[in-house]
């Protein structure tokens, strides 16, 4: 077979010449658009924060921006190849409706993240109780919100699933109150108990003194007598401060003599005659 090398130089000068060009340059394109994307996205960020805006926010209008830029930059690629952009929108807006249906559940997750933003039951920072999970709020996504647990796990819960649910925010106050409850015994004197907590408490200096701690005989159980113990403490004092509290009015009841009683029950045994 007799090759015609005029033929194959037509054939390279007419379409893999035109199309290799193309092909790199709508490669080219979508690079530098990525790249340029993360830079107009970081740039808005920086002027919403030089806005004081919530990070919150800019924060999710950041994944917004980066998502709408992403897909303009796909678009300018295909044009750069030739496709019918306008063809392709509709395919996508098709598509789009049926991959809707299929995941109502992520436009749920959607549409309950854009809530978060604009109601702002919590922000970046606090910890709050919330879907079940316990934690430091770190990021609030477009579909998910990131918490950092007490012993450093991360923690990827579904918006939906948030903004459903009873929200729990700890830190949305500045003061909280610490509710304790410590038992004496029935043989113990009230007062001397009362005092000595007070005592304790007095030389904290933690504790707010407004609002005045509440030193009160809660109730009278099976086992003990129950003192309520509800001091104020600035909320980032608060598990400190607990805890101290409690080692502090046990040394102390131990030191003057006074019990703190556990369950227990009086077994009486009677002798049957034969």
């Amino acid at each position: 077979m007799e090759i015609n090398l005029e033929e194959y130089q037509s054939l390279i000068e007419t379409y893999a010449i035109p199309w290799g060009i193309k092909i790199i340059a709508a490669i080219a394109i979508f690079v530098i658009g990525r790249y340029l994307s993360k830079i107009i996205v970081r740039l808005l960020k920086k002027v919403m924060i030089k806005a004081k805006l919530d990070e919150t926010i800019s924060n999710f209008l950041g994944s917004i921006a980066q998502a709408i830029l992403t897909v303009v930059v796909i678009i300018a690629a295909l044009e750069q190849l030739g496709v019918n952009t306008t063809s392709v929108l509709a395919i996508f807006a098709a598509a789009g409706l049926a991959v809707g249906l299929a995941f109502k559940d992520s436009l749920s997750n959607f549409a309950s993240g854009i809530m978060l933003i604009l109601f702002k039951p919590f922000k970046l920072g606090d910890f709050v109780e919330a879907a079940g999970v316990s934690g430091v709020v770190e990021n609030i996504r477009i579909f998910n919100t990131v918490m950092k647990t007490g012993d450093n796990r991360e923690i990827t819960v579904p918006n939906s699933q948030i903004y459903g649910g009873i929200i729990t925010n700890f830190s949305a106050r500045e003061t909280r109150r610490i509710d304790l409850v410590i038992g004496i015994g029935y043989d113990d004197n009230i007062g001397t108990a009362k005092q000595l907590i007070q005592d304790i408490i007095s030389q904290e200096s933690r504790i707010l003194s407004d609002p005045e701690p509440t030193i009160m005989v809660l109730e009278l159980g099976e086992s003990s007598i129950d003192i309520a113990v509800r001091p104020w403490v600035n909320s980032g004092d608060y598990w400190v401060v607990r805890a101290d509290l409690l080692q502090t009015i046990k040394e102390k009841f131990d030191a003057e003599g006074l019990s703190i009683p556990y369950p227990q029950r009086d077994l009486h045994l009677h002798q049957v005659a034969a």
